[in-house]
C-alpha cells in the first residue's frame, strides 16, 4: 500500500461515524423531505444517546415542515414519538425515572421511550405557575429540538423512560405523545369521572383511538365522532355509538343519550366545524377539552347554551411527566393499545407525511430506521 493510501485508510478508519436522518433545510411540501447521512450527534451533560428502533408521526410534524412561528433547528429533523435503546450516556447520568416513578439505573442497551415535553422539567419554571411549570415556555422534542426520524437522537436524561420487555418499540413510540395528550385532556383536565358520558371527536386520530380506549376503561360511555370511511374501525375500538359527522345530524343525537342527558366531556381536536355543535350537545355543567383546531381555529357558539348550562371550556396539551408515566402505564399493561396504520422505513419518510396530510390514515404512521426500502 502506498503512503496516500495508507493515509486515507487511516482518515476512514478515524472518521466520526455517520447516521441516515430524514430532515428539511427549508419549508415545505413533503418533497422538502430528504434523507442525508450526517454526523452521530454525541451526548453532552445529563444526556442520552438513543438507538432509534421507532419513530412515529404527528399533525405537529406536518406543521412543523409546512412552518411555524417559531425557531427551529436548520436542517430540521422531525419526530417526538421515539422508543428505542441507550446507546451512549453522558456524564452526570446515574438514573432515569421508571414507569411507576421508581429510580432505575442507566445502562446502555435498556428499552426506553421518549416523553417528548422538554418545559415540563425545566428547572427555571416560576414554581408559582401552572402547577409548578410554566406552559409559555413549552418545548418539544422533534419541534424545538432536531427529533427520532433518525438512525440516532440525543435527549435529556429527564426525558428517557425505560420500558418492559413486553412493549414493542412500535407500540411504545405510537403511544408516546397521542398517549399523554389524551390521559391529560380526559384525566387531568377534564376531570373524567365512572359513568360519564364522553364525546370524542376526529375518531380515527392517533389521540383519539387511544382516548377511546382510555375513557371505556374508566368506566365511561363514549360517542366517536368521525368520518364515513372509518365507522366500523372506530366500532372496533370500543366506543358505544359512533356517529358520521358527514350523516344527519350527530349533535342531536349526542345531546339526547340517556334520556336527554347530553354529554359530560368532549375531548376535541377538529375545532371551528364542530364547536357550535359540541356546545350544544352538553350536558348541565359538561366541559369541552380541545387541544387542537385541524379544522380551523376560530370557533362559533351560542353563548346561551354556554351559561344556562354553566358549561366549561378547557384547552390543554401535552402533559407532564406524571401525566405522560400514567398514559404509558395504560400501554405497558394492555389497557390500551395504539392502532398502528402502517410501518415504514425511514426513507419512506416523505410518503408517510403525504398519507397524514391526505387524511389516508387511522390510527399512526410508525418510521423503523432498519427497515428496506
Amino acid at each position: 500500500m502506498d503512503v496516500a493510501g495508507a493515509v486515507r485508510q487511516l482518515a476512514d478508519m478515524t472518521a466520526a461515524p455517520t447516521m441516515y436522518a430524514a430532515r428539511f433545510a427549508k419549508h415545505g411540501s413533503p418533497d422538502v423531505l430528504t434523507l442525508d447521512e450526517i454526523p452521530v450527534p454525541e451526548p453532552g451533560p445529563d444526556e442520552v444517546r438513543i438507538r432509534v428502533e421507532a419513530a412515529a408521526l404527528n399533525h405537529l410534524d406536518l406543521w412543523v415542515r409546512r412552518g411555524l412561528p417559531i425557531e427551529i433547528t436548520m436542517p430540521h429533523i422531525g419526530g417526538s414519538d421515539i422508543a428505542g435503546t441507550v446507546d451512549l450516556v453522558g456524564s452526570g447520568v446515574d438514573a432515569f425515572v421508571g414507569l411507576d416513578g421508581e429510580s432505575v439505573p442507566a445502562r446502555p442497551g435498556d428499552r426506553v421511550v421518549v416523553d417528548p415535553s422538554l418545559a415540563w422539567l425545566d428547572p427555571t419554571s416560576d414554581p408559582s405557575t401552572w402547577d409548578g411549570r410554566d406552559p409559555a415556555g413549552l418545548r418539544l422534542v422533534g419541534e424545538h429540538t432536531d427529533g427520532g426520524f433518525a438512525e440516532y437522537v440525543v435527549i435529556p436524561a429527564a426525558n428517557v423512560v425505560p420500558i418492559p420487555d413486553s412493549l414493542p418499540f412500535d407500540v411504545a413510540a405510537a403511544a408516546s405523545l397521542a398517549g399523554v395528550t389524551a390521559w391529560r385532556g380526559l384525566v387531568t383536565r377534564g376531570g373524567l369521572r365512572e359513568g360519564e358520558v364522553v364525546l370524542v371527536t376526529g375518531a380515527s386520530g392517533g389521540v383519539s383511538t387511544l382516548a377511546i380506549q382510555m375513557a371505556r376503561a374508566r368506566g365511561a360511555a363514549v360517542i366517536a365522532v368521525t368520518s364515513t370511511p372509518w365507522v366500523e374501525q372506530v366500532k372496533d375500538l370500543g366506543a358505544d355509538m359512533v356517529l358520521d359527522r358527514t350523516a344527519g345530524d350527530w349533535a342531536t343525537i349526542a345531546g339526547t343519550v340517556r334520556d336527554g342527558h347530553g354529554v359530560d366531556l368532549v375531548l376535541d381536536s377538529v375545532g371551528a366545524p364542530m364547536w357550535k355543535d359540541l356546545a350544544r350537545s352538553l350536558a348541565t355543567g359538561g366541559r369541552i377539552v380541545s387541544y387542537g383546531a385541524t379544522g380551523g381555529p376560530k370557533v362559533e357558539i351560542d353563548l346561551r347554551h354556554h351559561f344556562w348550562k354553566q358549561t366549561s371550556f378547557l384547552g390543554t396539551t401535552m402533559g407532564s411527566p406524571e401525566d405522560y408515566r400514567a398514559a404509558m402505564r395504560t400501554v405497558a399493561d394492555g389497557e390500551v393499545h395504539p392502532v398502528i396504520h402502517a410501518t415504514l422505513p425511514l426513507v419512506r419518510c416523505a410518503d408517510a407525511h403525504r398519507m397524514l396530510e391526505a387524511g389516508e390514515v387511522f390510527g399512526k404512521v410508525v418510521l423503523t430506521p432498519g427497515s428496506e426500502s
